[in-house]
């Protein structure tokens, strides 16, 4: 099944910001994912966050399937 884009709200808890931290660390290590925006509060004994991800990430590619530069403002594409 192909990755669901219209799904991009994730909900982390620790015990410390640390514990938080790591645990969305490592999320994102796992999930090859970008954080769009956080919000950490407070909640009894535990850190919680509520984070939006970017479900999409975009590259320009060439034909070839290289991926584009961007040089200044300029978008360099190869041609084939």
């Amino acid at each position: 099944m192909a990755d669901d884009n219209k799904r991009n709200i994730m909900f982390f808890e620790g015990p410390s910001i640390r514990k938080l931290y790591d645990k969305m660390d490592e999320w994102q290590k796992i999930n090859r994912k970008r954080f769009h925006s956080i919000s950490v509060q407070k909640d009894g004994d535990l850190f919680c966050c509520i984070a939006l991800t970017n479900p999409t990430e975009v590259m320009i590619t060439d034909r070839s399937g290289e991926v584009a530069n961007v040089s200044g403002s300029a978008l360099q594409v190869r041609t084939v």
